[in-house]
């Protein structure tokens, strides 16, 4: 016999709720819904208490470590506070938060994460919100793309992140783009060995 526990993670607000309390920005009533595949917004989302908890943190300008389960929606309580303040600053103004994530596969997991959130139900399916990955696996154009119009998120690893702070070209525009950051995120903290 299998037997599984699904942890339950104590209730918190809904969105909804703290847009109206004036914690987050009035868009995000639009951007963090349950979304179906007909791109209609459905229910607001409801908040776990330390997913709460790490939005209010954030809101006061303090770093904070997130430590909880698997599946417990820790990547939205980096993604929420990121996603209001670029709302709140405006957007293309540089980018405001760089997202550190160990492999390559965790970046292009959460890039379609904010794809759904962001984009999902807008007009041209273009959010308020830009993001991009730069990871080194992506084509020329793209790489391009992203130093001419530095998005306001930028999603990336830890080699990548160093190649950007010493190649000519990524410091020039991606570094001098991020004079304004907001947010660094290291998603999973890991203690490395040697030059890493």
């Amino acid at each position: 016999p299998l037997i599984q526990l699904n942890p339950a993670f104590q209730p918190a607000h809904y969105v909804d709720e703290l847009v109206d309390e004036g914690v987050l920005h009035k868009i995000c009533k639009a951007i963090f819904r349950r979304k179906d595949e007909k791109k209609q917004s459905t229910d607001p989302l409801r908040f776990h208490q330390h997913q709460e908890d790490a939005i209010r943190i954030a809101q006061s300008g303090k770093n904070y470590v997130l430590t909880t389960g698997t599946g417990s929606g820790k990547s939205l309580a980096y993604i929420i506070p990121i996603v209001d303040i670029v709302l709140k600053n405006g957007s293309g103004k540089g980018v405001q938060a760089i997202i550190v994530y160990p492999m390559n596969a965790l970046a292009n997991s959460q890039r379609g994460e904010l794809d759904k959130f962001i984009n999902l139900g807008f007009p041209d399916n273009k959010g308020p919100v830009t993001f991009g990955r730069y990871t080194g696996q992506e084509s020329d154009e793209e790489k391009k793309q992203i130093m001419a119009n530095p998005p306001d998120i930028l999603l990336t690893n830890y080699v990548m992140l160093e190649l950007i702070l010493t190649r000519p070209d990524e410091r020039k525009t991606l570094v001098n783009a991020a004079q304004g950051l907001r947010f660094l995120v290291l998603d999973e903290l890991h203690t490395y060995r040697g030059r890493q």
